[in-house]
This record gives structure tokens, sequence and C-alpha cells, in this order.
């Protein structure tokens, strides 16, 4: 599951993806810089891997990770090719969400492409560059489906319609993430069309330092403009971030933070903010051998948790052993949890929750 962070040509998104994966993107001052899209494979900060590793003592620790892909700026134009548009769209939709970066700073030593300063312009360009590749591609489509809807097609009469409703929402400028599909049959076809638009999405305002804790102006433009969509808005001041980064211990770290009057790295809520935005949730395994958080989607049963550890453990799936991270922290143990009735056994069915501390029985 992939994360891709979109946005003008120099808005922070290179600076910003070289903050969450100490990756090499290259970061300078003019459009296109990020050729290729870069890929960090990202640690998902939380504090109940630290818990676990202080009571398990395990020789070694495995966070939950989260792909993020930078990805080079849009332009307008870019669903006509405009830039390197047809490239750069082809990489949005490889993305399961969308990071929407927008600089809500002044700076006249960093050119903006349009010449002032104005994230509401900006969403609205790269909205509108994203809905117009939508919207062609929703157009082809109907051509085909139309077709086989005048044969009296079942499947095709339900496509059709589903189609025409997203070609009007598009055309009023919206996107398909605004339309609720109305029956499982739309649903799959929503997730079959794979439309840029349809993706979730979280915007980050770009802000200088002093604006880091409580936003400026440009942050409250975007918060009315955004207040009917389901989507959050976090404030990250990415130049601050990156000195961050580059501070080599923890302890000079905090004190930053503490000057700017943050109580933790913007960077890991964003992350917090994207492992969320892709709808994932961790389990943990604890052991001496290792404590680690494995990375699932909400919803998923324990064979399907299982079998992110191993194919064989789905296959030969028996049961599972679970302890409640809360549990586990009160009782400080697997062999306490059990003395207090906290260890259960779950079979099949089992709806896997945040936090879960598993152990699986399999058989192959």
């Amino acid at each position: 599951m992939k994360a891709g962070i979109v946005g003008l040509p120099n808005v922070g998104k290179s600076t910003l993806f070289n903050c969450l994966s100490n990756a090499k993107a290259q970061s300078a001052n003019f459009p296109f810089c990020t050729i290729e899209p870069n890929i960090g494979v990202v640690n998902v900060p939380d504090s109940r891997m630290e818990k676990l590793e202080e009571l398990v003592k395990p020789e070694r620790v495995q966070m939950a990770t989260v792909d993020i892909v930078d990805i080079a700026g849009l332009v307008k134009g870019a669903s006509k090719g405009e830039g390197l548009g047809n490239q750069f769209l082809g990489n949005i939709r490889e993305c399961n969400a969308i990071i929407h970066v927008l600089r809500c700073f002044d700076n006249d030593n960093i050119v903006h492409v349009d010449g002032n300063v104005n994230p509401i312009r900006d969403k609205e360009t790269i909205d509108i560059e994203l809905q117009l590749k939508d919207l062609e591609n929703v157009e082809k489509r109907l051509e085909k489906v139309k077709r086989a809807a005048k044969t009296g097609n079942k499947e095709a009469i339900v496509e059709e319609g589903l189609l025409n409703r997203i070609r009007e929402t598009l055309l009023q400028a919206k996107s398909a993430r605004t339309i609720t599909p109305q029956n499982n049959d739309e649903e799959v076809l929503m997730e079959g069309f794979q439309l840029i638009t349809a993706k979730p999405v979280l915007y980050v305002c770009n802000v200088d330092e002093n604006s880091a804790v409580s936003g400026n102006k440009y942050v409250d433009q975007v918060r009315e403009l955004v207040k009917d969509e389901d989507a959050e808005v976090i404030v990250l001041s990415v130049g601050a971030e990156a000195d961050i980064t580059e501070l080599e211990s923890y302890e000079e770290r905090q004190v930053f933070l503490e000057d700017m009057g943050l109580q933790e790295p913007g960077a890991s809520v964003l992350i917090r903010a994207a492992y969320k935005l892709l709808k994932q949730q961790t389990y943990f395994t604890a052991g001496v051998k290792e404590v680690r958080a494995w990375t699932i989607n909400i919803g998923t049963t324990a064979p399907q948790a299982a079998g992110v550890i191993h194919t064989d453990f789905e296959k030969g799936f028996i049961r599972a052993e679970v302890i409640a991270y809360e549990d586990f922290v009160h009782y400080g143990s697997e062999a306490k949890c059990k003395e207090a009735g906290k260890f259960k056994v779950e079979g099949k069915e089992y709806i896997v929750k945040d936090g879960d501390v598993m152990h699986f029985r399999f058989n192959v």
C-alpha cells in the first residue's frame, strides 16, 4: 500500500519526502527536479512498541512500515501532457492514497510557479487536472459500456448508471471520492475504475516555522475550503522538519521541538495519518526473539492476519491466541494475562483489532 505526495512544483514535496524517508530525493528551487518517483519505506511511529520492548526485552524490534512515493510537481495542463503530465498522473494512479502538499508560507527566495502564494488556487489547479484525467477515462469507458447496456446486459446497465453519475460529478469540478456507492456492485465497480480522484486524500499545509503550532491565514483558508470533504488537514513546517532530521541526538531533537512548542515531529503525525488514510492497522507478535508490528487492513480476519507472516500460517490455520494490548501492558506478561483470564483463543471468523498481541497455531 502506497501513499503518493502530490502538489505544484516548489511547495516542499521532495523536502518533506526526505524528512519522512531520509532518502536522497533532489530538493532544488525549480520545477521537475524529481523526474522518476522516489519510493521510501517509512517506519510508522508507535509508542506501543516501546512499551512492549520494555516488557518483553526481545533481541530485535521490527516496526510497521508504510510506502511513501514522491511524485514530481504537477502543472496546469498536466491532464493533456503538459510538463511531464501523463507520466506523473500514471504514478499517482499506482498509489492507494494521496498526500496533497499546499504551500502556506511566504518566501520571496522560493519561486512560486503562479507568481504568488494562494493555496486555494493551487489546490484547485491540482484538483482540476486530476478531475480532467478521470473525466477522459470515464468518457472512454462510457462509450464501450453503452453498447452493451443497449443489448439489455444488466451489469452494463448498472455500470453505465454509475459512470454517468461520476461524469456529472466531475463536470461540476467535484472529485469522484464525493460519490457514495449505493450497493456492493457499485463499490466493486468504483474500485475497478481506479479513478485518481476517488483515492482518499490528506492535505498537508506547509507553513513557516512560526506557524507550525497554530497555523496561519493560509491554513484557515484551506480548512474552510475542505470542511465538507472527508479529509484531514495537517499543519507542518517542512523546513523545520528538515532541520530536525539533521540533528544527531534524540535530546537535541527534543530541545528543538520544545523551542517550537511541539511534542513530536510533524513528520511522525503525518506518517500515522497516512497509515490511517490507507485503512491500515497493526497487530503485534511479542517474543524474546522479536517484538514486531504487522500491518493489516482494517477488517482482516485471524487467518488473513496469519498469512501476512507466512502463507502456510493461513493455509493451515487452527486458532489464534489473542491478548489485547492494554491487558498485556497492564498485567506485564502472557503468563499473567492467562492467570487473569485475559488470554483468548479465537477461530477463523475473528476480526483482528488494532493492537492485538497474537500467536498463531497452524498445521500444514
